[in-house]
This record gives structure tokens, C-alpha cells and sequence, in this order.
């Protein structure tokens, strides 16, 4: 069984990462939140983007189910379904916000990804163990997401792509990484930012389980080139020549 608490000690060592990283899964019938140690249900309705905060902040387990979550939270988590009339609903609302025209509400309501259908939801933190999870979020910082990224690409590289929908970041980070199996780095958006308290300066990013390990190796290797987080500044008036040539020697 993978070590998450060991991965997760290596990953906050590298980036000096402030909140948990998440485990996030999805379950196929609500009954199966009963099993699993400490977890913290509700009797109300949330944002999802509520919970990962609760999680990565406050080291809880939380389960959700689809009585928990709006109908545009359930959607893309999985916990209800997308109907013809559904779409039309959150189109209609968006035209007063974030869209000039319904058509324009309807072409997001109908591009981004969703989880496959589930009845509930679990998120802890990773170091728990408490599950293995379909997917890891971590928050961070654009240096420390961006070393990260870097420590996937040392080895096996490959050029990474990231999508933006607007407003329901989830569906960029969360649901992208679900069902495509690679990595999806999201800019969390206004719903995020004001009920689940995520910071200017945090953007997130959302990792298949099994790349969490490469990952890891990566930072190790790239720590080992002197290429760490924090980053030093060098500053703009001075001579790069020396700084560059500790790097590049060969040049």
C-alpha cells in the first residue's frame, strides 16, 4: 500500500507547502462513508468549494453526499445528473453574470468535463491514508506549482496543457485530472476565492494518485541541481553572467 504520509512529508519538505494536500474520492453508494475513520458529515448545504478549505486547512475528513451540494456542485462532482433542463437552469443564471448571452452560458454549461456518477464524495487530507484516492489536490503558490510541474517533467517528459472555463474551477482542476488522467493546474475562481477563502496569491493543482511518487523523485533530483523553492531573487540590475553560469557551467 502506497505510504501517503511519507510522500506527502516529502512533498511539503521540497515546496514548503502551507496547506495538506487533499485526497479526494469518489464513492459509488453513500453507504461506504460509514467505513471510513473521523469522517464529518453535514445537515446543510455547502459550495464544494467549501470543502477542500476544511480539508487542507483544518486536517478534517469530510463526506458529501448529493443533499450537501448545489445542483452546479453535484454536477460536476458526479452527484447528480446533467439533464437538458439542468443546463438551462444554470445558463439562465449565468446571463446575468458572467456571459453576454445565453448562448455563451450554454456553450460552458455543455464543454467542461465531469466526474462520473457517484452518490458521494470524500476528501482528507493525504498524509491520513485514510483511502486511496482518484485524485490529490495540492494549493501552492505559482513557484511551488511551477517546481512541481518541473519535477513531473524530469523524467518521461511530456508538455503539459490546461483548460479555463470561467467561473467552476473544479471542472479545470479537479474533474480535467479525473477523467483525463493527467495533471490539470487550475486558477480558482471567484466561488473558490469567496466562500472557500482561497488566497490571491494560491492557484491549485490536480495530480493522478500514481504520479504523486514521480513527482516526489523529481524534486529530489532537482534539489540535488541546487533548483529549490523558495527561489532566490537575483534582481533586475544586475549582471545574470555569474548566477547563469552556476547552472550552466558549460556555457
Amino acid at each position: 500500500m502506497t505510504n501517503w504520509a511519507e510522500l506527502t512529508q516529502q512533498l511539503e519538505r521540497f515546496l514548503r507547502l502551507v496547506t495538506y494536500p487533499i485526497a479526494y474520492k469518489k464513492l459509488e453508494k453513500a453507504e461506504e462513508l460509514e467505513k471510513i475513520a473521523g469522517v464529518r458529515r453535514f445537515d446543510r448545504r455547502l459550495t464544494f468549494c467549501q470543502v477542500p478549505t476544511l480539508v487542507r486547512r483544518g486536517g478534517w475528513t469530510i463526506g458529501v453526499t448529493r443533499n450537501n451540494l448545489s445542483e452546479r456542485c453535484a454536477r460536476i462532482n458526479g452527484l447528480a445528473a446533467t439533464t437538458d433542463n439542468a443546463v438551462a437552469r444554470e445558463a439562465e443564471d449565468f446571463t446575468t453574470t458572467w456571459f453576454s448571452t445565453l448562448e455563451d452560458a450554454r456553450k460552458q454549461m455543455t464543454t467542461y468535463p465531469l466526474v462520473p456518477p457517484g452518490e458521494a464524495l470524500v476528501l482528507a487530507p493525504l498524509a491520513s491514508g485514510k483511502f486511496d484516492p482518484d485524485v490529490v489536490l495540492i494549493y501552492g503558490n505559482p513557484a511551488q506549482l511551477m517546481l512541481l510541474m518541473n519535477a513531473l517533467q524530469f523524467r518521461d517528459y511530456e508538455r503539459f496543457q490546461f483548460h479555463f472555463i470561467g467561473e467552476g474551477a473544479c471542472a479545470d482542476g479537479l474533474a480535467q485530472c479525473y477523467t483525463s488522467g493527467k495533471p490539470a493546474l487550475a486558477i480558482p475562481c471567484l466561488g473558490e476565492r469567496r466562500f472557500g477563502g482561497v488566497t490571491d496569491e494560491e492557484i491549485v493543482l490536480a495530480l493522478p494518485p500514481g504520479m504523486i511518487e514521480k513527482a516526489v523523485e523529481g524534486l529530489q533530483s532537482l534539489w540535488k541541481r541546487g533548483l529549490r523553492y523558495p527561489i532566490m531573487y537575483f534582481g533586475p540590475e544586475n549582471d545574470p553572467s555569474s548566477a547563469l553560469s552556476r547552472v550552466y557551467p558549460r556555457r
